[in-house]
């Protein structure tokens, strides 16, 4: 299987792209879905969710102090 990058992947492999997604490769393909949750009940007014690339987590916060986490009631993975 060539991934989008164009790199050769054996049948069987599996690995975890830039992004963040987990991906196999099988005789019918590359099959990818991502390994992270994200958030999608909380206060959009107040807060605003950040990605972090290097650990594949979003983080919640208040938009005018990023210091301050704000709760999320639910997750979609």
């Amino acid at each position: 299987c060539y991934d989008s990058k164009g790199q050769l992947h054996e049948f069987g492999s599996r690995w975890r792209s830039e992004s963040c997604y987990d991906c196999d490769c099988s005789r019918e393909g590359i099959s990818c879905c991502s390994s992270f949750p994200t958030p999608v009940d909380y206060d959009k007014e107040k807060c605003v969710s950040i990605f972090y690339k290097e650990s594949c987590m979003y983080k919640v916060v208040q938009k005018d102090d990023n210091s301050k986490e704000c709760p999320v009631h639910g997750w979609v993975a």
